[in-house]
């Protein structure tokens, strides 16, 4: 079926239901991220694969709401469809809620599925939608129109050691209900799949490129139970919760579970799915907070810290690889964008502990590297030769942490334009590294920092310059970003960030520039006490694109002392022809 005959299905099942509207967002029961193949309902009915961005099908329109991140990917992937592009965070684009107010008649109905809309979005409808007397329902319409969808997988459940972990079960679950009991709470209800894995020291691989798997947690003062599929729990693992007090149920016990509960006051995120909420609401008292382990897990522990030191340099190693073999031989044997990001996940695989990628590769030569979150297909991906620049975003999963690191490079002639360019993204990710900034600061605050130097010549990007990263975990994790959205989070010791400006030419070229930087104590003044950045990834950048005036001494300086640590941590790993032209690539500037 092409996207227009599954609205057209769609749209009869919404006739069937007297619904004038009905929203499909990108999110499963644990409104995660990224999606087990059976819960992509958005992806299946509009061809748009990006992360982000839901779809609304009225009677005779359909549109598709995304962010900054995804508007050339998400022009290319609705052509045909049918559906609408709205470019969220630009002037004219309406909010969703209020266009589907004009578009449907007055005492309405609008659907939804209730399993993958999360409690916040759901009262915000209903505030919108019941002043104007129009009725929100729950109805899961997709499942009578998606006749293919998966079924789970029965990817095993296996234990992350307490020695990667840093901390035992028996201490998270403590160090949680300490917390919910100065918040007054009797049961708290863990539902996103991070912080399930997280809080058990376990993990999976029921979302690609993710090591989660499909669980829940409930816990009150005297138990803990984790509802997951029973037959996927390895031997250790099952040890592993008999010994914290874990009582193991079936993944479909859980919201009967929850309708047990009376009387109790329940601490539950507001990004839970309002079907949480539909089966707890009634009989108790809701506590709506975010997840105590959510912070607890962005604050990385000494030992998870080293484990991200460690795989640094395994990484480092690959791409270096990578980068001699990409530069060396395009132009001279065929390849593909595809075959390129195939190429890069195997000299990460030749790395010890290494479990796979941490998201689809982002290889993007000439003009695709201005798609910020391009995914190059097997079939039909650009050819890339030796004549231009190209993007290459990328990270790996190893049993000790997880990485993520992009570089921008010439693999033949490019304009003085992009040079300048791509050394303004770069002083912005330098200026970003040195940084000293006070307890307390946010992500919203050091943001302007990246962007200052693009900013001076009248450019931005329309993306956030860092984002949370897990250990051995999502490489999207919260709740600290650095972007320009307001977030009340502040910057902790321990926190792991990505930092990648970057500045991208639609139909030419796009730039970025990537490491991964912790939060570490610095000093304490009379002023207070200062926070820096840790740099955790180590891999050179291109002096042939770095036009040095632009630079300053400081930043210089930052530049040399960072690739003679690149040279002091992964120069012992190479040799021959690879380690000439690595010295090379990191001889001062």
């Amino acid at each position: 079926m092409t996207s227009k005959e599954k609205i057209a299905a769609l749209r009869g099942e919404m006739q069937e239901n007297n619904v004038d509207a009905f929203i499909v967002y990108s999110a499963d029961p644990h409104m995660s991220e990224y999606l087990p193949e059976e819960w992509q309902e958005r992806a299946w009915l509009s061809g748009f694969l990006g992360s982000a961005g839901f779809v609304v099908v009225t009677k005779d329109k359909a549109g598709l709401w995304t962010d900054g991140r995804y508007f050339t990917q998400a022009a290319i992937e609705l052509e045909g469809s049918g559906i609408d592009l709205f470019k969220e965070g630009m002037e004219g684009t309406p909010n969703y809620i209020d266009w589907i107010i004009s578009e449907i008649p007055a005492e309405g109905r609008v659907g939804v599925n209730a399993l993958a809309t999360s409690h916040a979005n759901w009262e915000l409808l209903t505030e919108k939608l019941n002043a104007k007397n129009i009725m929100l329902v729950d109805l899961p319409l997709l499942d009578n129109v998606w006749k293919e969808r998966g079924t789970p997988s029965k990817n095993p459940i296996f234990v992350h050691p307490v020695e990667r972990a840093g901390k035992s079960v028996v201490e998270k679950i403590a160090a949680i209900r300490q917390k919910m009991e100065s918040m007054e709470a009797t049961v708290h209800v863990i539902s996103s799949l991070d912080d399930v894995a997280w809080t058990l020291n376990l993990r999976g691989s029921d979302v690609q490129s993710n090591p989660v798997f499909l669980g829940y947690i409930v816990i009150t003062k005297n138990d803990a139970k984790l509802f997951t599929d029973l037959e996927k729990l390895e031997v250790e693992a099952r040890k592993q919760l008999d010994e914290a007090w874990v009582k193991m149920m079936p993944y479909e016990e859980f919201y009967n579970c929850l309708k047990e509960f009376k009387d109790e006051k329940v601490l539950v995120s507001p990004n839970s799915n309002q079907s949480i909420f539909e089966a707890l609401k009634s009989e108790n008292n809701m506590i709506k907070a975010p997840v105590p382990g959510n912070l607890m897990k962005a604050q990385k522990n000494e030992t998870e810290l080293e484990g991200f030191r460690k795989v640094m340099v395994r990484d480092g190693v690959a791409m270096v690889k990578f980068l001699y073999w990409l530069t060396h031989n395009a132009g001279k044997e065929p390849m593909t964008e595809y075959s390129i990001g195939e190429k890069l996940r195997d000299f990460r695989a030749e790395g010890e502990n290494f479990v796979g990628e941490s998201f689809g590769s982002i290889v993007g030569y000439k003009d695709n590297g201005a798609i910020m979150h391009y995914s190059a297909k097997s079939e039909g991906s650009k050819e890339v030769t030796n004549d231009a620049s190209i993007l290459v975003d990328s990270g790996g999963q190893y049993l000790e942490g997880t990485t993520d690191i992009t570089r921008t490079f010439a693999l033949g002639a490019v304009s003085d334009e992009f040079k300048r360019n791509s050394t303004l993204v770069l002083q912005g990710m330098i200026r970003l590294s040195m940084v000293k900034f006070p307890k307390g600061t946010k992500g919203v605050q050091l943001d302007a920092i990246a962007r200052l130097p693009l900013w001076m010549h009248g450019k931005d990007f329309n993306h956030g310059t860092g984002h949370g990263v897990g250990s051995f975990m999502n490489v999207h994790e919260g709740p600290q970003n650095i972007r320009k959205d307001m977030n009340p989070q502040e910057l902790l010791p321990g926190m792991v960030c990505s930092n990648e400006p970057g500045y991208y030419v639609e139909g030419e070229y796009g730039i970025r520039h990537e490491n991964l930087i912790a939060v570490r104590d610095s000093e304490t003044t009379d002023s207070g006490t200062f926070y820096e950045f840790e740099t955790l990834t180590f891999c050179p950048f291109f002096k042939d694109t770095i036009v040095k005036e632009i630079l300053s001494e400081k930043e210089i300086t930052w530049l040399n002392a960072y690739h003679q640590t690149c040279a002091e941590k992964l120069g012992p790993h190479l040799e021959g022809e690879v380690k000439e032209w690595f010295n090379e690539l990191v001889s001062p500037l």
